[in-house]
């Protein structure tokens, strides 16, 4: 990889951790409503998956977000104004942080059920090899993922049908509070590939370079119509939302996790190269943290959406029967009230 893309990485990964840093601030200055997970430690593996990934692919989230929206190319702006439910975010402020969806980047958006996003993933995969298009579709996916029935249905239609798909399991070692090892009787989850002849790997994803190599393999596997299974190790700096004290964590384990800070140490290996100085460091760290906070005013700025919009993107063509109804309003109309003077004649 040349100079330019390995700083650009780490420059990506900064304004990553400082915008997920400015979210957390603003979920509990109430900016931020419903639940928000934060990509805080991932931001490795963020920058090495969507760095490897052609503009015409397709990517399929889960609920941890943020950062993928922005490293594949959504302004943080826009990302900004969505977690703060307002309408020039980039899902008109309806999604939210777990919501979010671009069809110009080919952000298919981010999925709150736990799993949700593999079927449609796999039926966006089936739709491209039907078309016979060069696509590929990226399906990302917590640990915790591995152990619903969806998981077991998508690889193995997948493989019986040679899709152009690669699911992706962020491997942080936790399911919420649960431990990989605790719950998955095969720990190391890229190996469940083999029960349906799939190629698989495992990656540190602590560096973004070995992550953006390994996914490029798999997409090029992908595309030649072998799907595939990678797995991404990486820590998970804070609970498993902001909400989230992490008590189930012990002081050991949390300072074992901030000195294996992905940026910390990608910093220190550029260092080492002659790549970033001490200068630079602290430049890129500025540049990061103005353009988080003119994101956060660019939010602050956009106006919130009208209550008359809530249904308009509920399909994405007209369907009959479409429901319109606000919550309160009565699901079947009135029944007509007799007048006094019926009533009256009726006596």
């Amino acid at each position: 990889m040349s100079d330019e893309q390995l700083l650009a990485f780490y420059r990506q990964m900064v304004l990553i951790r400082r915008f997920e840093e400015r979210a957390a601030r603003a979920y509990t200055e109430a900016k931020v409503g419903g639940y928000c997970h934060l990509n805080l430690g991932e931001e490795a593996t963020v920058v090495g998956l969507m760095a490897a990934l052609d503009d015409s692919d397709y990517v399929f989230a889960n609920y941890r977000e943020h950062g993928y929206a922005i490293a594949r190319g959504i302004g943080p702006e826009r990302v900004m104004a969505e977690l703060y439910g307002r309408t020039d975010g980039v899902s008109r402020g309806w999604g939210g942080s777990m919501h979010m969806f671009d069809i110009t980047s080919r952000f298919m958006g981010g999925y709150g059920v736990v799993g949700g996003q593999l079927p449609l993933a796999t039926g966006a995969a089936l739709a491209v090899d039907y078309r016979g298009g060069s696509e590929a579709v990226m399906c990302l996916m917590g640990d915790g993922t591995t152990n619903i029935g969806a998981f077991h249905e998508s690889l193995n239609i997948a493989a019986l049908w040679n899709l152009p798909i690669v699911y992706v399991v962020i491997n942080n070692g936790l399911g919420m509070g649960t431990t990989v090892e605790q719950s998955s009787a095969e720990p190391e989850l890229h190996k469940r590939a083999s029960s349906y002849r799939m190629p698989a790997a495992r990656v540190n994803g602590n560096d973004p370079v070995a992550v953006h190599g390994a996914a490029r393999a798999a997409l090029a596997s992908a595309r030649a119509g072998k799907p595939y299974l990678l797995e991404t190790v990486s820590g998970r700096l804070k609970g498993h939302s902001v909400v989230d004290p992490a008590k189930y964590r012990s002081k050991e384990e949390a300072e074992a996790l901030e000195e294996a800070d992905p940026i910390a140490a990608y910093a220190v290996r550029l260092h080492d190269q002659g790549l970033l100085t001490d200068e630079l460091i602290t430049e890129i760290d500025t540049e990061a943290a103005a353009t988080v906070a003119a994101a956060a005013e660019f939010a602050d700025a956009s106006p919130h959406p009208e209550v008359s919009t809530l249904f308009d993107y509920t399909y994405a063509t007209p369907v009959p029967n479409d429901s319109r109804r606000l919550p309160g309003d009565a699901l079947f109309p009135a029944a007509p009230q007799p007048t006094a003077q019926q009533i009256g004649a009726s006596a």
